[in-house]
């Protein structure tokens, strides 16, 4: 079994994090995202994976010398031009040699989906298409998916308004497709997977969708990454903080359920709660960090206290003393 995974959107919500780095290479838990979603599936048997890539391809080339991640093979496809959900997933697959059933996932969310329950079910309705869903409080953000009693998806409506939803189940960006389904995509143009493919498909009573009760997470704010992160902390470690390789941690400091990346250092007299640093942040004295992200190799300043969901940019540094409340940093000029 091949999977197809879509990384090439520019993760704007996630700015300025993503000025340095594409999404999908931000790290949980020291580890970047992408390589834990791979690694589930390689432990649940899909170890061929395509990359569809748009973003700053270099950077996952970077990451992964000799094209392994996790175990897992990989192949690289680069959109030349955006070509949409659909049309990206399309192209992969065709560049890629696809002509058998295989995986279709987003890159920007965690889930410990039971890949072979999709796959089983997809096998016994004969379906064309096999989507995930997933409950959420608030479906207008989403693909609102309602569906017979069967699986068989009645329609697709995209992001309705929350008092006009029939359903607060939605598309959970896992898909399991036939090959019949990259020839539905055409060629050359921006092809939207939930605004023209999938109704097409539910036209033709092919497409078919599970609910499947298992942890889901779309990764794309900087709130939804923190929470991805002390999630991590509780289901990989039970609680407590999560202190990567080489950290440094001087004098009386005070961590609670929190995320530092390899290579910080956090001076004497500094606090950090429910917050996620990423690698190389130096944290100096007397500093207070508070469900707020910073930036890979960043520095913040003796005393200065960031709070609300700040989201520090990386290579930047934060001035000693500076109070900042639901800021976002960025460099210079952006």
């Amino acid at each position: 079994m091949r999977a197809v995974i879509l990384v090439g959107g520019l993760g704007t919500r996630l700015r300025p994090l993503t000025y340095t780095s594409p999404k999908q290479l931000l790290p949980v838990l020291d580890v970047p995202m992408i390589e834990r979603k791979i690694a589930q599936l390689v432990a649940q048997g899909v170890d061929d994976i395509v990359f569809s890539m748009g973003y700053r391809p270099d950077t996952f080339l970077e990451a992964f010398p000799g094209d392994v991640c996790a175990g897992a093979k990989l192949t690289y496809v680069v959109e030349k031009t955006p070509l949409g959900t659909a049309g990206a997933i399309a192209f992969a697959a065709r560049e890629a040699g696809i002509n058998e059933t295989f995986l279709a996932m987003n890159g920007d969310t965690l889930t410990d989906l039971d890949v072979n329950a999709l796959l089983a079910m997809h096998k016994v309705s004969g379906a064309e298409g096999t989507i995930t869903l997933t409950p959420v409080d608030d479906p207008s953000r989403f693909g609102v998916v309602p569906t017979e009693d069967d699986g068989r998806v009645i329609a697709f409506i995209e992001k309705p308004p929350r008092d006009e939803a029939p359903t607060n189940l939605i598309n959970a960006g896992t898909y399991v497709l036939e090959p019949s389904f990259v020839d539905r995509v055409p060629e050359g143009r921006e092809v939207s997977i939930e605004r023209e493919i999938f109704p097409a498909v539910v036209a033709d009573k092919a497409l078919f969708a599970g609910h499947f009760d298992r942890y889901w997470l779309d990764i794309g704010t900087p709130e939804a990454y923190l929470q991805g992160n002390l999630d991590a902390i509780d289901s990989d470690l039970g609680g407590g903080n999560f202190l990567g390789a080489g950290v440094s941690v001087h004098g009386n400091t005070t961590i609670h359920r929190s995320i530092v990346g390899h290579g910080s250092s956090i001076s004497a007299g500094a606090t950090l709660r429910e917050c996620v640093l990423l690698p190389g942040v130096v944290v100096e004295e007397g500093a207070v960090i508070e469900r707020s992200i910073v930036g890979e190799f960043s520095r913040v300043g003796a005393g200065a206290r960031l709070s609300d969901l700040t989201v520090v940019g990386g290579n930047l540094t934060v001035a000693a003393l500076a109070t900042l409340n639901a800021e976002k940093v960025s460099p210079a000029g952006i």
